[in-house]
Protein backbone atom coordinates (compact mmCIF):
# COMPACT_ATOMS: atom_id res chain seq x y z
CA UNK A 1 0.00 0.00 0.00
CA UNK A 2 1.26 3.18 -0.91
CA UNK A 3 1.02 6.15 1.73
CA UNK A 4 3.18 8.54 0.36
CA UNK A 5 1.35 11.70 0.70
CA UNK A 6 0.34 13.47 -2.86
CA UNK A 7 0.98 17.31 -2.49
CA UNK A 8 -2.59 17.63 -4.68
CA UNK A 9 -4.52 16.48 -2.14
CA UNK A 10 -5.61 17.76 1.28
CA UNK A 11 -4.46 16.38 4.57
CA UNK A 12 -7.87 15.44 5.56
CA UNK A 13 -9.02 13.42 2.48
CA UNK A 14 -5.49 11.59 2.72
CA UNK A 15 -6.64 10.19 6.23
CA UNK A 16 -10.08 9.65 5.16
CA UNK A 17 -8.80 7.07 2.57
CA UNK A 18 -6.44 5.65 5.05
CA UNK A 19 -9.30 5.56 7.77
CA UNK A 20 -11.16 2.92 5.38
CA UNK A 21 -8.46 0.72 4.98
CA UNK A 22 -8.47 0.26 9.20
CA UNK A 23 -10.96 -2.17 10.13
CA UNK A 24 -13.34 -1.47 13.29
CA UNK A 25 -14.45 -4.17 15.83
CA UNK A 26 -18.21 -3.27 17.53
CA UNK A 27 -18.65 -5.03 20.79
CA UNK A 28 -22.41 -6.13 20.85
CA UNK A 29 -24.42 -7.14 23.75
CA UNK A 30 -26.59 -9.51 23.84
CA UNK A 31 -29.28 -8.82 25.92
CA UNK A 32 -31.18 -6.26 28.30
CA UNK A 33 -29.52 -8.18 31.09
CA UNK A 34 -26.13 -7.57 29.67
CA UNK A 35 -26.87 -3.85 28.82
CA UNK A 36 -28.03 -3.41 32.56
CA UNK A 37 -25.24 -4.48 33.78
CA UNK A 38 -22.43 -2.14 31.81
CA UNK A 39 -24.61 1.03 32.62
CA UNK A 40 -23.47 0.45 36.19
CA UNK A 41 -20.24 2.39 34.49
CA UNK A 42 -20.77 5.93 34.80
CA UNK A 43 -18.05 6.46 31.48
CA UNK A 44 -20.41 3.69 29.86
CA UNK A 45 -22.55 6.13 26.48
CA UNK A 46 -26.38 4.64 27.57
CA UNK A 47 -28.05 6.42 31.02
CA UNK A 48 -30.65 5.06 33.10
CA UNK A 49 -33.02 6.36 30.38
CA UNK A 50 -31.96 4.48 27.45
CA UNK A 51 -33.26 0.54 27.65
CA UNK A 52 -31.72 -1.98 25.53
CA UNK A 53 -33.91 -1.29 22.59
CA UNK A 54 -32.34 2.57 21.88
CA UNK A 55 -28.93 0.84 22.79
CA UNK A 56 -29.74 -1.33 19.36
CA UNK A 57 -31.02 0.92 17.69
CA UNK A 58 -28.00 3.30 18.08
CA UNK A 59 -25.27 0.33 17.42
CA UNK A 60 -27.42 -0.23 13.87
CA UNK A 61 -27.09 3.28 13.38
CA UNK A 62 -23.19 3.05 14.08
CA UNK A 63 -22.92 -0.30 11.47
CA UNK A 64 -24.97 1.67 8.62
CA UNK A 65 -22.28 4.54 9.31
CA UNK A 66 -19.29 2.32 8.99
CA UNK A 67 -20.28 0.49 6.27
CA UNK A 68 -21.04 4.46 4.70
CA UNK A 69 -17.44 5.29 4.82
CA UNK A 70 -16.24 1.45 3.32
CA UNK A 71 -14.87 0.58 6.69
CA UNK A 72 -14.63 -3.38 7.02
CA UNK A 73 -16.51 -3.77 10.43
CA UNK A 74 -16.79 -6.78 12.79
CA UNK A 75 -19.33 -7.47 15.15
CA UNK A 76 -18.52 -9.44 18.43
CA UNK A 77 -20.39 -10.13 21.96
CA UNK A 78 -19.69 -8.27 24.39
CA UNK A 79 -19.72 -10.13 27.77
CA UNK A 80 -19.95 -8.00 31.01
CA UNK A 81 -18.86 -11.04 33.28
CA UNK A 82 -15.85 -11.53 30.97
CA UNK A 83 -15.01 -7.88 30.81
CA UNK A 84 -14.90 -7.79 34.24
CA UNK A 85 -12.35 -10.63 34.64
CA UNK A 86 -9.97 -9.20 32.07
CA UNK A 87 -9.72 -5.61 33.85
CA UNK A 88 -9.00 -8.01 37.17
CA UNK A 89 -6.75 -9.73 35.15
CA UNK A 90 -4.92 -6.94 33.55
CA UNK A 91 -5.08 -4.48 36.46
CA UNK A 92 -7.12 -2.21 34.02
CA UNK A 93 -10.03 0.55 35.19
CA UNK A 94 -13.35 -1.12 34.13
CA UNK A 95 -15.16 2.51 33.92
CA UNK A 96 -12.88 3.48 31.27
CA UNK A 97 -13.51 4.00 27.37
CA UNK A 98 -9.89 3.67 26.44
CA UNK A 99 -9.94 -0.15 28.53
CA UNK A 100 -13.61 -0.94 27.11
CA UNK A 101 -12.07 -0.80 23.54
CA UNK A 102 -8.74 -2.61 24.55
CA UNK A 103 -11.02 -5.38 25.28
CA UNK A 104 -13.59 -4.61 22.08
CA UNK A 105 -10.31 -5.44 20.13
CA UNK A 106 -9.48 -8.70 21.47
CA UNK A 107 -13.10 -9.80 20.64
CA UNK A 108 -12.20 -9.78 17.08
CA UNK A 109 -10.01 -12.82 17.94
CA UNK A 110 -12.95 -14.87 19.27
CA UNK A 111 -16.52 -15.78 17.41
CA UNK A 112 -17.21 -12.71 15.33
CA UNK A 113 -18.89 -11.92 12.48
CA UNK A 114 -18.80 -9.89 9.62
CA UNK A 115 -21.19 -6.55 9.22
CA UNK A 116 -22.88 -6.90 5.86
CA UNK A 117 -26.19 -4.66 6.17
CA UNK A 118 -27.92 -7.12 8.11
CA UNK A 119 -30.28 -5.55 11.14
CA UNK A 120 -28.81 -5.85 14.16
CA UNK A 121 -31.62 -7.96 15.49
CA UNK A 122 -30.27 -10.67 13.19
CA UNK A 123 -26.86 -10.63 14.24
CA UNK A 124 -27.38 -11.27 18.36
CA UNK A 125 -28.82 -14.61 17.86
CA UNK A 126 -26.37 -15.10 14.85
CA UNK A 127 -23.31 -14.37 17.67
CA UNK A 128 -24.83 -15.94 20.78
CA UNK A 129 -25.00 -19.50 18.18
CA UNK A 130 -20.88 -19.00 17.40
CA UNK A 131 -19.89 -18.52 20.52
CA UNK A 132 -21.65 -21.71 21.76
CA UNK A 133 -20.12 -23.77 19.61
CA UNK A 134 -16.93 -21.75 20.09
CA UNK A 135 -17.22 -22.84 23.27
CA UNK A 136 -18.50 -26.72 22.43
CA UNK A 137 -15.20 -27.18 20.44
CA UNK A 138 -13.21 -25.79 23.42
CA UNK A 139 -14.57 -28.34 25.44
CA UNK A 140 -14.56 -31.09 23.13
CA UNK A 141 -11.24 -30.41 22.16
CA UNK A 142 -9.85 -30.56 26.25
CA UNK A 143 -11.84 -34.18 26.55
CA UNK A 144 -9.89 -35.15 23.58
CA UNK A 145 -6.38 -33.82 24.70
CA UNK A 146 -7.35 -35.08 28.38
CA UNK A 147 -8.08 -38.91 27.52
CA UNK A 148 -4.32 -39.77 27.51
CA UNK A 149 -3.02 -43.00 25.96
CA UNK A 150 -4.35 -46.41 25.47
CA UNK A 151 -2.84 -48.82 28.36
CA UNK A 152 -2.86 -51.84 25.93
CA UNK A 153 -0.99 -49.78 22.52
CA UNK A 154 0.08 -46.44 23.99
CA UNK A 155 -1.99 -44.78 21.62
CA UNK A 156 -2.66 -41.03 21.99
CA UNK A 157 -6.55 -42.09 22.12
CA UNK A 158 -7.91 -38.07 21.45
CA UNK A 159 -6.00 -38.30 17.86
CA UNK A 160 -7.43 -41.91 17.19
CA UNK A 161 -10.64 -40.43 18.24
CA UNK A 162 -10.12 -37.90 15.54
CA UNK A 163 -9.35 -40.15 12.54
CA UNK A 164 -11.73 -42.60 13.00
CA UNK A 165 -14.32 -39.76 13.38
CA UNK A 166 -13.55 -38.35 10.33
CA UNK A 167 -13.83 -41.95 8.70
CA UNK A 168 -17.53 -42.53 10.26
CA UNK A 169 -18.46 -38.89 8.64
CA UNK A 170 -17.50 -40.05 5.26
CA UNK A 171 -18.82 -43.24 5.58
CA UNK A 172 -22.08 -41.34 7.15
CA UNK A 173 -22.35 -39.65 4.12
CA UNK A 174 -21.70 -41.52 1.51
CA UNK A 175 -24.07 -44.17 2.61
CA UNK A 176 -27.01 -41.15 2.10
CA UNK A 177 -26.37 -40.98 -1.06
CA UNK A 178 -26.60 -38.25 -3.21
CA UNK A 179 -28.52 -35.43 -1.76
CA UNK A 180 -28.27 -32.59 0.90
CA UNK A 181 -27.17 -34.01 4.37
CA UNK A 182 -27.83 -32.86 7.68
CA UNK A 183 -26.54 -34.35 10.90
CA UNK A 184 -26.97 -33.80 14.54
CA UNK A 185 -24.55 -35.47 17.01
CA UNK A 186 -25.25 -35.15 20.93
CA UNK A 187 -22.94 -36.17 23.81
CA UNK A 188 -24.09 -35.85 27.07
CA UNK A 189 -20.78 -35.30 29.49
CA UNK A 190 -20.00 -35.03 33.31
CA UNK A 191 -20.10 -30.78 33.04
CA UNK A 192 -22.56 -30.52 30.17
CA UNK A 193 -24.23 -31.94 26.81
CA UNK A 194 -22.28 -31.77 23.59
CA UNK A 195 -24.09 -31.04 20.62
CA UNK A 196 -22.70 -30.07 16.74
CA UNK A 197 -25.17 -29.77 13.87
CA UNK A 198 -23.44 -30.28 10.25
CA UNK A 199 -24.42 -29.56 7.01
CA UNK A 200 -23.02 -31.74 4.10
CA UNK A 201 -23.79 -32.31 0.78
CA UNK A 202 -22.82 -36.00 -1.03
CA UNK A 203 -19.76 -36.64 -2.24
CA UNK A 204 -18.96 -35.65 -6.09
CA UNK A 205 -17.87 -39.22 -6.36
CA UNK A 206 -18.23 -42.79 -4.26
CA UNK A 207 -15.98 -42.72 -1.27
CA UNK A 208 -14.92 -39.14 -2.13
CA UNK A 209 -15.30 -36.71 0.95
CA UNK A 210 -18.17 -34.92 2.16
CA UNK A 211 -18.73 -31.57 0.59
CA UNK A 212 -18.91 -29.35 3.87
CA UNK A 213 -18.06 -25.88 5.25
CA UNK A 214 -14.87 -25.76 6.57
CA UNK A 215 -14.97 -24.57 10.18
CA UNK A 216 -18.79 -26.24 10.67
CA UNK A 217 -16.53 -30.22 10.00
CA UNK A 218 -14.72 -29.22 12.68
CA UNK A 219 -16.64 -28.58 15.37
CA UNK A 220 -19.18 -31.69 14.25
CA UNK A 221 -15.78 -34.02 14.00
CA UNK A 222 -14.51 -32.66 17.74
CA UNK A 223 -17.57 -33.70 19.36
CA UNK A 224 -18.17 -36.79 17.61
CA UNK A 225 -14.57 -37.96 18.16
CA UNK A 226 -15.16 -36.94 21.94
CA UNK A 227 -17.70 -38.72 21.85
CA UNK A 228 -15.70 -42.07 20.94
CA UNK A 229 -12.88 -40.91 23.23
CA UNK A 230 -15.43 -41.17 26.35
CA UNK A 231 -16.70 -44.04 25.39
CA UNK A 232 -20.13 -43.21 26.88
CA UNK A 233 -23.80 -42.76 25.40
CA UNK A 234 -24.56 -40.68 22.70
CA UNK A 235 -26.58 -40.31 19.63
CA UNK A 236 -26.73 -39.33 15.81
CA UNK A 237 -28.76 -38.80 13.27
CA UNK A 238 -28.54 -38.11 9.92
CA UNK A 239 -31.24 -36.25 8.28
CA UNK A 240 -31.56 -36.33 3.91
CA UNK A 241 -33.04 -33.97 1.33
CA UNK A 242 -33.05 -35.51 -2.36
CA UNK A 243 -35.27 -33.78 -4.89
CA UNK A 244 -37.72 -36.02 -5.97
CA UNK A 245 -37.69 -38.18 -2.76
CA UNK A 246 -39.14 -38.14 0.13
CA UNK A 247 -36.82 -36.88 3.26
CA UNK A 248 -34.87 -39.66 4.66
CA UNK A 249 -34.13 -39.76 8.37
CA UNK A 250 -31.08 -42.68 9.83
CA UNK A 251 -30.02 -42.84 13.74
CA UNK A 252 -27.24 -43.90 15.56
CA UNK A 253 -26.65 -44.59 19.28
CA UNK A 254 -22.87 -44.60 20.53
CA UNK A 255 -21.78 -47.54 22.84
CA UNK A 256 -18.68 -47.63 24.50
CA UNK A 257 -16.95 -45.95 21.59
CA UNK A 258 -18.69 -47.47 18.83
CA UNK A 259 -20.93 -45.86 16.76
CA UNK A 260 -23.93 -49.03 16.48
CA UNK A 261 -26.97 -48.11 14.17
CA UNK A 262 -30.40 -47.92 15.11
CA UNK A 263 -33.75 -49.73 14.26
CA UNK A 264 -36.32 -47.90 11.69
CA UNK A 265 -38.72 -48.22 14.85
CA UNK A 266 -36.12 -46.72 17.37
CA UNK A 267 -35.52 -43.87 14.82
CA UNK A 268 -39.28 -43.34 15.04
CA UNK A 269 -39.64 -43.48 18.66
CA UNK A 270 -36.45 -40.62 18.90
CA UNK A 271 -37.49 -38.70 16.15
CA UNK A 272 -41.56 -38.42 17.85
CA UNK A 273 -41.03 -37.90 21.07
CA UNK A 274 -40.20 -34.62 23.36
CA UNK A 275 -36.85 -34.86 24.68
CA UNK A 276 -38.38 -32.71 27.48
CA UNK A 277 -41.34 -34.23 28.83
CA UNK A 278 -41.26 -37.60 27.08
CA UNK A 279 -44.92 -36.72 25.80
CA UNK A 280 -45.59 -38.42 21.38
CA UNK A 281 -45.00 -35.69 18.57
CA UNK A 282 -46.59 -36.24 15.55
CA UNK A 283 -44.40 -37.97 12.54
CA UNK A 284 -43.52 -34.78 9.98
CA UNK A 285 -45.43 -35.43 7.00
CA UNK A 286 -43.21 -36.68 4.02
CA UNK A 287 -40.59 -37.97 6.58
CA UNK A 288 -39.42 -41.47 6.39
CA UNK A 289 -38.11 -42.51 9.40
CA UNK A 290 -35.37 -45.31 8.62
CA UNK A 291 -32.91 -47.51 10.23
CA UNK A 292 -29.14 -46.32 10.28
CA UNK A 293 -26.78 -48.07 8.26
CA UNK A 294 -23.35 -49.92 8.65
CA UNK A 295 -20.15 -47.38 9.39
CA UNK A 296 -18.34 -48.80 11.91
CA UNK A 297 -16.37 -51.71 12.73
CA UNK A 298 -15.00 -53.32 16.00
CA UNK A 299 -12.73 -51.42 17.31
CA UNK A 300 -9.05 -52.64 17.92
CA UNK A 301 -9.25 -54.24 21.06
CA UNK A 302 -12.72 -55.92 20.50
Amino acid sequence: MNTTPDPSRPTSRLRRELRREVPSTVGLLADARDFAAMRDYPTFAFHPDHDYTDYLRHIDALLRSLAAQGIHTTVALFDPDEYADYCAEHGLDPDSAPTRTRFTAELACGPALPYTGQPVEELVPLLVDAAVRQATWEYAGAVLAGVGECADCGEDIGRASFERASTLLRRLVDGAGPGHHHLVCSIPTEEEQLTAVLHAEGPAEPGGPPRTRGRDELDFLTVLAAGLALGGPGGLVLRSTTEGFRDRVHGWRLDRGRLLALSAAAVFDAYCTDADTGDPVAPEPGVEYCAGYEVDGPGPHD
